[in-house]
């Protein structure tokens, strides 16, 4: 019996290590990829085969990689269509790129920037607004593969903004529908509340306006875009058709699986209590602000997280974890960083999505890297250990590039300041 009993209590252990093995820490080592950058939101190759990589700063230009050298040139500078920065914090700028599916053909790329409140705006947004959004197409030099065309830009949607934050801001394209997918916070401030918000749902809930939401639109055709005909609220009074899914509060950073199902990741921001991680369907509901992550929420008392919640046709994140305005003692950091699924070349890697958080602490370079893994019906979230570095800085996006890779961009200031920070490339 004691043999037995002996027999049974080392299985056990041996289940609990390997538990812990895998519900533990990555083990990762972070390879500099570019130095002296500002502000890098993300980086992507284009569908050319070139094995480039593009750098998306904030501050308005997009760097090239090529060869392993970041080019003294930048491809493209908007800088001077951008509403004027705040040095020390802020979430306007130039924020995404995305490639025509076609562009090795065709030339053309999409940029989402901020820039000041449009001259035909209305009286309140003239007066109350912070920026105006534009998502604009723009194409390659015919002379050099490595420049921009400055005298071409086609702008396809502008989007008045309340305040300046919770853009959302990301653009890509599907990689089956090939259809161009924006992500839109619900206009800035806390709460889904004041100027520019819907009174008594939030602008998550609110159909009517683009604020809070994934839009889908057809940029092959209309004028200046089409809607895809299987759009969820195509032909609907009480919604706008560019909608694909809402509720969402601060979507910052979405992307295709660029292998399986191609599921559309999002990372959205939440308020002061939990962040989450999404899988995006259409005509979702993730429940922003009904729901914080997937605890219920009242605007009013924003910390009391109520049992009820006013809806059940809400979608659960695929990841949640406590931010540490409320639990300091036990949290992973204070806003989600949207990243990518590995498709590289490291076997243990594949299937991965990898992301982060911002930083643990406000004014404090301290962003954190962590792992989601598919797991039977449901996700693990995993942390990343970096190895080979005493790894500090804010993580402001991710990227990828053709070849499945996954890197992390990173900055040592809370501001689009500095030219002193660091795209890695996240490798075994």
């Amino acid at each position: 019996m004691k043999q037995t009993l002996q027999t049974l209590f080392t299985a056990l252990a041996a289940v609990m290590l390997l538990g812990q093995a895998a519900w533990g820490a990555i083990d990762v080592k972070l390879a500099v990829v570019a130095t002296g950058l500002n502000a890098p939101m993300m980086a992507i190759s284009p569908p050319d085969g070139s094995g480039r990589l593009f750098i998306v700063e904030q501050s308005g230009t997009i760097r090239i990689v090529q060869g392993g050298k970041l080019l003294d040139e930048p491809f493209l500078n908007v800088a001077s269509k951008l509403v004027p920065q705040m040095p020390f914090f802020d979430e306007r700028g130039l924020l995404s790129l995305a490639f025509h599916p076609n562009f090795k053909s065709n030339g053309k790329f999409y940029v989402f920037y901020s820039a000041p409140v449009r001259g035909d705006a209305g009286l309140e947004q003239k007066l109350w607004y912070s920026h105006t959004q534009y998502i604009s197409e723009m194409r390659v030099s015919s002379s050099n593969a490595n420049k921009a065309d400055t005298s071409y830009e086609r702008v396809l949607m502008r989007i008045d903004w309340p305040q300046f934050n919770h853009n959302g801001g990301n653009i890509a394209f599907g990689p089956e529908d090939g259809y161009l997918y924006i992500s839109l916070g619900d206009g800035g401030y806390a709460n889904d509340w004041g100027i520019g918000h819907h009174v008594t749902m939030g602008n998550g809930q609110d159909l009517t306006s683009l604020h809070g939401s994934i839009i889908r639109i057809d940029i092959d055709s209309g004028d200046p875009y089409g809607i895809p005909s299987d759009n969820p609220f195509l032909d609907s009074e009480d919604a706008r058709e560019e909608i694909y899914a809402y509720g969402f509060r601060n979507p910052w950073r979405m992307s295709f699986d660029m292998g399986g199902s191609h599921a559309l990741f999002v990372a959205d921001v939440q308020q002061n209590s939990y962040e989450e991680v999404d899988v995006v369907v259409k005509g979702g509901n993730y429940g922003w602000r009904i729901r914080e992550a997937d605890r219920c929420f009242d605007f009013v008392t924003p910390n009391g997280h109520p049992p009820a919640c006013a809806s059940a046709a809400l979608i659960d994140p695929i990841v949640s974890y406590n931010h540490c305005n409320k639990h300091p003692n036990d949290c992973k950091g204070t806003s989600v960083t949207g990243g990518f699924v590995y498709r590289g070349s490291h076997g243990p890697w594949q299937g991965k999505y990898f992301f982060g958080d911002w930083s643990v602490k406000f004014g404090t370079p301290a962003g954190q890297l962590f792992a989601a893994t598919r797991s039977g019906g449901g996700w693990s979230m995993e942390d990343i250990n970096v190895t080979n570095m005493d790894f500090k800085g804010y993580v402001l996006g991710f990227g990828q590039d053709d070849q499945g890779d996954v890197y992390v961009a990173t900055s040592i200031t809370d501001g689009p300041v500095g030219h002193k920070d660091i795209l890695y490339k996240i490798v075994p």
